[in-house]
């Protein structure tokens, strides 16, 4: 068998499409890699394998104790967050109890109206604009599109307004699998911990409590676990959703009407970025629960299978015309699929807070235009999430509105 790909690189950031499609070469549709500290696992990267294996929850299980590797695992391992053990939340449950947790979560972000959510979002938009509209210039990464989602999450779900930057700083330590990734998530933790015990005393109708109150009898742990997975989860994927989509529509010639109008354009944009600039590339994982073959692979019972989101959607078979709009086609794999998949209301709170961001921005700044050479633009070093470093802009100065901040 050919050498394992490591799952690291620059080539992560610069050209991903191009790596896995010579990864799909070398390797078919099943790929040996190592993670960080030459842990080994399979990357599964064609879209019928990886449709084989989230469609398959018992052979392809959610739940990490099974995993083989665990005593080869440090206890200071980078991506402990992203793959945990004994973490009794959402992404680790199976069965029954998955969906009830499941129900508990959609429950709970259903019940935010969606006009509200919008009026959130648009808020908080308008505050961030006042911030930079007056100079003529700003980076959309650091000023807006990562302010913006954790801005509204923390509203909707209950968290003092003053407590958002640092839990910004801490999801991306924790995201980002380096040094920093376990202080990361134990910020966040003790965050979750704190909301819920700020909710238990004073109820209200935030998400926070709802999910309290929920009565298949969760505990407060559990409960916390799936706070921290919704915040990670709605927040960096739907800021780079933004900063992906802002820099299609900034560089691609087919998505330049939209800066002088045509809402429809925002949603083919964002369409577009989920089948070909995913914010999240690669997910661990599924682990097989008995010995089986995948792809012309031989899985051992144990072993860890990455889900290849970014590559599947990319499969020449089922992605022929890279120059064709995707249109309303939403078979991507971006949201995941089965069981598992991100739950629906959770997509939409994602949906409305990208696309709000983005229109809102265009209103205000309509004649924005990229400061730098296009092929310039850096993405952040993670096989994980793909979104970029900075997005430089210029845009004729306009007066604040006097909103937010």
């Amino acid at each position: 068998m050919t050498a394992p790909v490591p799952l690291s690189g620059p080539r992560f950031q610069t050209e991903p499409t191009q790596l896995y499609r010579e990864i799909r070469r070398e390797h078919g549709a099943v790929a040996p890699v190592l993670l960080d500290g030459d842990v080994p696992a399979w990357l599964v990267l064609d879209y019928r394998e990886l449709h084989q294996v989230t469609a398959d929850p018992v052979l392809f299980s959610r739940d990490s104790e099974l995993w083989n590797q665990w005593d080869n695992i440090p206890p200071d391992w980078p991506l402990l967050p992203m793959i945990g053990r004994r973490q009794p939340s959402i992404l680790y449950t199976v069965g029954e109890r998955h969906r009830q947790r499941a129900r508990m979560i959609g429950d709970a972000l259903e019940s935010v109206d969606p006009f509200t959510l919008r009026k959130y979002a648009e808020t908080y938009a308008d505050g961030l604009i006042d911030a930079f509209c007056g100079v003529g210039h700003t980076d959309l990464v650091a000023r807006y599109a990562m302010l913006l989602p954790v801005r509204v999450l923390v509203k909707i779900y209950g968290v003092p307004d003053d407590e958002g930057p640092a839990l910004v700083t801490a999801l991306n330590d924790m995201i980002d699998g380096r040094e920093r990734a376990l202080a990361g998530q134990q910020h966040l933790a003790g965050s979750m911990f704190a909301l819920l015990a700020a909710k238990q005393a004073e109820p209200d109708d935030s998400v926070a409590s709802r999910m309290l109150e929920d009565p298949s009898g969760f505990t407060v742990e559990e409960v916390a676990q799936d706070l921290m997975v919704m915040m990670a989860a709605g927040h960096q994927p739907t800021a780079d959703w933004i900063g992906n989509s802002l820099r299609l529509m900034l560089t691609d010639d087919r998505f330049a009407a939209s800066l002088s109008g045509g809402r429809h354009s925002v949603a083919e944009a964002m369409n577009e970025v989920l089948w070909a600039d995913t914010p999240t590339q690669n997910v661990a994982g599924r682990w097989a629960s008995r010995d089986t073959r995948l792809g012309g692979r031989h899985i051992r019972a144990g072993d860890l299978l990455l889900l290849g989101l970014a590559a599947a959607n990319a499969d020449p078979q089922v992605h022929i015309d890279h120059t064709a709009l995707t249109g309303g086609n939403s078979a991507h794999f971006s949201f995941g699929h089965g069981e598992h998949r991100c739950p629906f209301p959770a997509q939409e709170v994602a949906e409305v807070i990208a696309r709000t961001g983005i229109e809102v921005l265009l209103d205000r700044l309509p004649d924005l235009d990229l400061a730098v050479p296009a092929d310039s633009l850096t993405r952040r070093p993670s096989p994980w999430l793909r979104g970029l470093t900075e997005l430089p802009v210029t845009f004729s100065p306009t007066p604040a509105l006097g909103g937010a901040v």
